[in-house]
């Protein structure tokens, strides 16, 4: 018995961008909540989010200059507790 596509939707392809992320970076921003960026070099820098826009953030750090981060630099971002 073929199997065949009478009948049935194709899925849509998800969406390119669904804002999740510019919601996380302004929360975060909003309360000053200290994370931790490691990046793709390995090198992990702490602070808080104080700009972000499409392309990069501002972690702000305490007793160390600001930093301007490439989004496409970051490996991950944590909170940390």
């Amino acid at each position: 018995m073929p199997f065949s596509d009478q009948g049935q939707k194709k899925k849509a392809p998800p969406p390119e961008c669904t804002n999740e992320e510019a919601a996380y970076l302004k929360k975060l921003a909003e309360k000053q909540t200290p994370i931790s960026l490691k990046l793709v070099n390995g090198e992990t820098l702490r602070g808080w989010i104080e700009y972000y826009d499409r392309n990069m953030l501002r972690l702000t750090r305490q007793g160390k200059p600001n930093l301007f981060v490439y989004k496409n630099q970051i490996s991950y971002l944590a909170e940390e507790r």
